[in-house]
């Protein structure tokens, strides 16, 4: 067992964020949440919730008061844009007395992650996790209406991790000695196509699930039409076209620093089921 410590968790509210609160919690330690808006959000008993934004870090002073870990998201505000607050943080954050951060690569370099991986003075780790299996919720719609996914690029391999799988790593490595300066990059333990995800959903669910392959001319034209700005239509392109190598490579870490193997899709879909049922 570790000694109790006080995690401030920025992005306490996103798929990742709600994992390492809950994570944290679990292991017995004090969290408080950080939000801008702190009468629209409810967390578990037990986490201080506190209002506070990133992109004005001057406004952080007293959620840092008492903090021992933070943990750090890369973009801020309403249109989510790359923090470049993030030497000012840091600042604060040395001054309050934390020691230790982790940061959620943000999936490119950032001026953020760039300030916090040049401050000495910090023990800390950066979350490089691939493909969320939470992600799959995006087919929760279609597979209810009408029982099927349409998806491109079908047979792409995705090492996709469990979200809660983040969250574990984030909290040992904000709580334990031994992550620092460590960059981990996070997987679930099996590599899987489209099709395996759709066949271990409708297990879960208990129906059949027929999966729509689509062009990439028929993918652009549904992207767009969901409001998906042409960078992020670019992007999906090519990470599903032309899936790097991390994204489709089991990586041990999880189990190295947790202690238990990564969680799987089958164990994701199990707990989501509902979901995907009308």
């Amino acid at each position: 067992m570790t000694q109790t410590q006080k995690i401030l968790v920025t992005g306490a509210t996103g798929t990742v964020g709600r994992q390492v609160v809950a994570e944290l919690l679990a292991r017995g330690h004090e969290v408080r949440a950080l939000t801008r808006d702190a009468a629209k959000v409810a967390f578990p008993a037990g986490v201080e919730v506190v209002e506070g934004d990133l992109t004005q870090p001057d406004g952080l002073t007293p959620a840092l008061e008492g903090i021992t870990g933070l943990h750090l998201i890369t973009f801020g505000g309403a249109a989510f844009t790359p923090l470049e607050t993030g030497p000012r943080i840091l600042e604060l954050a040395r001054s309050a007395g934390v020691r230790r951060i982790t940061v959620l690569h943000g999936g490119g370099p950032t001026p953020l992650e760039d300030a916090v991986r040049a401050d000495d003075g910090a023990e800390w780790t950066v979350l490089m996790p691939v493909e969320f299996m939470a992600n799959a919720l995006e087919w929760a719609d279609g597979i209810v209406a009408s029982g099927e996914v349409r998806e491109p690029f079908v047979s792409r391999l995705s090492a996709m991790v469990h979200e809660g799988d983040i969250g574990a790593v984030a909290a040992v490595a904000l709580t334990e000695e031994g992550h620092a300066g460590q960059e981990y990059v996070i997987t679930g333990p099996e590599v899987l196509t489209v099709g395996d995800k759709v066949a271990t959903i409708a297990a879960a669910v208990g129906r059949e699930i027929a999966l729509v392959e689509l062009t990439e001319e028929q993918a652009v034209e549904q992207w767009r039409a969901t409001g998906l700005t042409e960078d992020v239509v670019g992007f999906l392109l090519e990470a599903y076209g032309n899936t790097p190598e991390v994204g489709r490579t089991v990586a041990s870490t999880v189990e190295k620093v947790t202690g238990r193997p990564a969680r799987t899709f089958a164990q994701w879909a199990a707990e989501h089921a509902d979901a995907f049922k009308a």
